[in-house]
């Protein structure tokens, strides 16, 4: 199967807890998941341009590697998360959200949106301050595709 050319492959992402059990309202566990986005992003799996870990979801904005499909790059993230969670239960709803970024603009709202998720949840008064958000950690993430520059 061939894949898209690689400026098609940048996503918005959402992938939420069993039954939304807010597991990551536990910040030792809210960390791991900062930690696996962190690992696969260095082990150069994908290009994470922007994260939040929310109590019972995850938004992430991805360009997958090269030879690594979108459907790779989720398991690494939730399969490595819950591996390294090491719990007895499920974590994981089935499947994802995703939508392809398709310019600009629309890479731009995706960001915003993530970033601005814990302020619109009453969590933050401002972006920067949630900690398990890229808009924290800048240096934690990638910058855009060059095709959105």
């Amino acid at each position: 199967m061939s894949q898209a050319p690689q400026e098609l492959r940048t996503y918005f992402t959402t992938f939420s807890t069993v039954g939304r059990h807010r597991i990551f309202q536990v910040e030792k566990n809210a960390r791991l998941m900062v930690d696996t986005l962190r690992d696969y992003r260095t082990q150069g799996r994908f290009s994470l341009h922007a994260f939040v870990v929310m109590p019972d979801h995850v938004h992430a904005l991805i360009t997958p590697a090269t030879e690594v499909s979108l459907e790779k790059s989720i398991q690494f993230i939730k399969g490595g998360f819950s591996f390294r969670l090491k719990s007895n239960f499920e974590v994981w709803e089935r499947g994802h959200f995703d939508k392809r970024v398709p310019d600009k603009q629309a890479y731009g709202a995706c960001v915003t949106y993530i970033h601005r998720n814990p302020v619109v949840a009453g969590f933050v008064a401002e972006e920067g301050a949630y900690a398990f958000s890229s808009a924290a950690q800048p240096d934690e993430v990638d910058p855009a595709p060059e095709w959105f520059r």
